[in-house]
């Protein structure tokens, strides 16, 4: 999963994709329209700390935006497919990242975060995983 994370992360991101406004912008837009909107597990509280800490992204690249275990299809032990690319965009690699490593069912205990990181080739920090998974996905 790191590895297939990491050349999608490669790829050139579509023009359609690409816009002049920041991407953490933009997406911190959307929660607070869908704090206000929709049910959603995060809160005002939440969404202000998230707009304070101002976790810029020094190069946006293509991103999938739900990069979950559930949207990966194995076959013998192989990704064979990512679907769900609804939320595909140019944007923040760490959103991808953090999501991809959140613990679910089981999986992604610390053995399978350093597979997935050695995988990728690089990590994010704690505080950087506690602001995209434990954060900013409260929103979505």
């Amino acid at each position: 999963m790191g590895r297939l994370l990491a050349g999608i992360h490669d790829a050139k991101c579509p023009e359609q994709l690409v816009s002049e406004h920041p991407w953490i912008h933009r997406t911190l837009q959307e929660a607070q329209y869908n704090l206000t909107h929709y049910q959603v597990d995060g809160n005002q509280q939440l969404l202000k700390q998230l707009q304070k800490q101002n976790m810029i992204c020094r190069k946006e690249v293509l991103i999938h935006g739900d990069y979950t275990i559930d949207n990966v299809l194995v076959h013998d032990g192989r990704i064979t497919a990512v679907i769900d690319w609804s939320g595909g965009t140019c944007g923040d690699a760490r959103y991808d990242m953090a999501l991809a490593v959140r613990f679910e069912g089981g999986i992604f205990t610390g053995k399978e975060r350093a597979a997935f990181f050695k995988g990728y080739g690089k990590q994010i920090s704690q505080h950087e995983f506690c602001y995209f998974a434990e954060g900013l996905y409260e929103f979505f």
